[in-house]
Order: structure tokens, then sequence, then C-alpha cells
């Protein structure tokens, strides 16, 4: 069984939050792709990195005791020079601060802004009868609102993987409906079974959520990522 040394580590720290930039590490290894981001400790790394990146840029707050990063002015879009940067860098550590005055804060993550794509997620839970279960579906607002998803019980193989996606009542945007810009169903394909195959090798990550997931034509890529890991395991 091929486990992941980043999962041992945090279970031996007694943690089973992971950061978006732990997370986004993790899916990286096993052949996921996700979205340019660097970790920031400092205003002067986040204006470092920025530079090396390229704009325009996103900052998000990495701290395993803030789950909701928007709601706690922990995420800032779409910076388009330094001295933006510095602010905003300013104005997440801040207001974290004064929200979780205990929280634990690695520092900041320096995403880069891709531009936008058909949004789906791809997410796992665990069923108390069956086990782990897969979820694909249209993603960001739409998974709220819609809740047009489709599952199965992992491990799947491409064929379940095609017949999820299709499934879904949106797959005709996913097809490039009017003129809109068709997804790469074979990448997101990929993504579905690499995800299965981490949570058959990794049994205890509890929760998994990649929302959004961006596709395009040539491709996808994960924009956001969140992992639980299961307590006292």
């Amino acid at each position: 069984m091929k486990q992941l040394p980043i999962i041992n580590k945090l279970k031996e720290e007694g943690r089973s939050i992971l950061t978006e930039f732990e997370s986004k590490e993790l899916l990286r290894r096993v052949g996921i792709p996700v979205v340019e981001t660097r970790l920031a400790r400092t205003e002067k790394e986040a204006v470092s990195l920025c530079r090396e990146m390229g704009f325009p840029v996103a900052l998000k707050i990495s701290s395993p005791d803030v789950i909701h990063k928007s709601d706690s002015g922990g995420v800032k879009l779409s910076l388009n020079n330094l001295s933006e940067v510095k602010t905003a860098y300013n104005e997440i550590i801040e207001s974290i601060r004064q929200r979780y005055p205990k929280g634990l804060i690695h520092g900041v993550s320096v995403q880069k802004m891709v531009r936008p794509g058909t949004e789906v997620i791809v997410g796992i839970s665990r069923d108390p009868q069956f086990g782990p279960v897969i979820m694909f579906g249209l993603g960001g607002i739409f998974v709220e609102v819609l809740k047009d998803v489709s599952f199965r019980i992992i491990p799947v193989d491409r064929r379940d993987a095609q017949e999820m996606i299709k499934e879904i009542k949106g797959y005709p945007l996913l097809e490039g409906y009017r003129g809109k810009e068709p997804a790469n169903i074979p990448a997101l394909v990929e993504i579905i079974l690499k995800i299965s195959k981490l949570i058959e090798e990794n049994p205890q990550i509890r929760e998994l959520d990649l929302n959004p997931i961006f596709a395009y034509r040539d491709r996808a890529i994960a924009v956001d990522a969140r992992i639980i890991l299961e307590q006292g395991g």
C-alpha cells in the first residue's frame, strides 16, 4: 500500500485538517494537476514569489484552523502588482488574527490566477455502510444550488468514471453547449481515477474536495482543494 509521508507526518502532529497548500502539494505528488501554489511566510516572501510567478495572482491564508477562508477575509483575488500584494498580505494576516486569535498561521499561499473554465467538482466521503464514495458534478455554486452530481463506490475503473461524467444533467455544458468551450473529458476521467487510487492507498483520508476544477478544451486543473483525515486513526 503506497501511503504518502505527508499524511503520516500530519497524523503524528495530531492534525486532521490539511491546509489548501498542503492539500495541493499532496495532490501534485500523485499526478493530479493543480494550480501553481507557493507558500509565503512573510510579506517579503510574498512579493518575491509574485515577481517569479507573474501577475495576476491570488493570496489565501494558509492555516489548519481556518476552514472558510473567504468568509474570514483570508482570500484576495486578481492582484495585479506588488503594491496590491503587499496590502493584501497584511490585510489577510490582520483579519485572521482578529477572527482567530489563537489560530495557527503557516503563512499566505500565493497562487497563479488562471482563466475561468467550466467548473466541476470531484469529492470523496466515507459512507458507514459502503465505505469510500466518490462524487462528480458541476462545481462552484452549481453544486450547492443544483446538486447535479453522480456517485460511485471506490474503487472505480475507467468505464465507471466515464459514466459518472455522462450521468449528470449538466453534461451538455461539458460538451460545449451553445459555442462554449468544451471540457477535456479524458482529463476529467484521469482525475477521477487518480483520486480513487489515492483513497484506496491512503485510507486515512476521510474527506476530499476539489472544487472548483476548471475544465478546458485541452486540460483540467484543480484551483481549490480540501483534505480532512480520520481522527485518531
